[in-house]
Formats: structure tokens, sequence, C-alpha cells
């Protein structure tokens, strides 16, 4: 898992093929005027989602994980609280894996919580269980997703 800001996305872009044109997105894109949904980028190894709204008590809180998608979660404003813990300690999921969701949720807790303020952003992999927008107030942001075994 990665936290951190916009302006240090170059410490990031080696990390994956498709993270340069990721972070080329968030950089060029007008954000703030993109309608909400899903905005194609590279075809289905890499794409956008973008949302505004309020999120849930940290008490309803639900881990998540994806294995066909790496999360870059970009704060556009807002802050959004999120919760981290490695998949190797979570117990058994409690809505397991579909393919077609590309998610399976846990019932454990999160190990730790952290504030992802505008301007911010969070790399998550297949290993990195998370739980976003556990927020009352409003958000706005981008989700995109970049295929782990991109054909690019």
């Amino acid at each position: 898992m990665v936290l951190d800001k916009l302006s240090n996305v170059a410490r990031y872009t080696c990390m994956h093929p498709l993270f340069a044109q990721a972070f080329q997105f968030l950089q060029e894109a007008d954000l703030m005027t993109l309608p909400l949904g899903q905005e194609a980028i590279v075809g289905k190894d890499l794409f956008a989602i973008i949302s505004e709204g309020s999120g849930i008590p940290e008490k309803d809180a639900k881990i998540e994980v994806h294995r066909r998608y790496i999360d870059i979660q970009y704060v556009m404003e807002g802050t959004d609280h999120m919760g981290w813990r490695d998949l190797a300690l979570c117990s058994e999921p409690n809505d397991p894996y579909t393919e077609e969701r590309d998610a399976a949720f846990f019932p454990d807790k999160p190990s730790f919580w952290f504030d992802v303020p505008a301007g911010s952003f969070t790399i998550f992999y297949p290993d990195d269980a998370h739980a976003a927008m556990v927020t009352e107030s409003t958000v706005r942001k981008v989700v995109l997703k970049i295929a782990v075994d991109s054909q690019v």
C-alpha cells in the first residue's frame, strides 16, 4: 500500500507499465468536470471510476480485495478516511470473490486507519485489504483500475 501526494508520482511510475499513463491522466484531465461514472483510458487495462458522495460510519466498514486490478484512489475534494489490513491476516471472506465485480469482502477490521486529503492518493495491490469512503463528509474521488496482468 502507498499513500502520497500527486506531486510525488515520479516515484511510482516504474511500479507498473501503465502507472505513467494513470498518473498522467490524474495530472492532465479536468477531473472536477468529468461526469460521475466510468471513463475509459486504455480499454479494460486502465479505466477510471469518478464518484462523489458521503461514505459510511467506521463501524459499518467492510474491507475488500481485488485480484485482477490494482486501485489508485485519488481524492479530488474532501478527505477520505480509509483502512488497511494485510490480506494474509484476514479470515475467510464473508462475501467470497466473484470475477464479475473483482472483489471479495471480509468480516475483519482494518489494522489501521488513515486520512487521505484532497490532492493525495493511495495504491492498493491485490494483497492490500482495504476499506474506503469511511466518512460522513462529501468526497469527490477517482479510482483508477489498473489490470495486474496488463497486455500493454
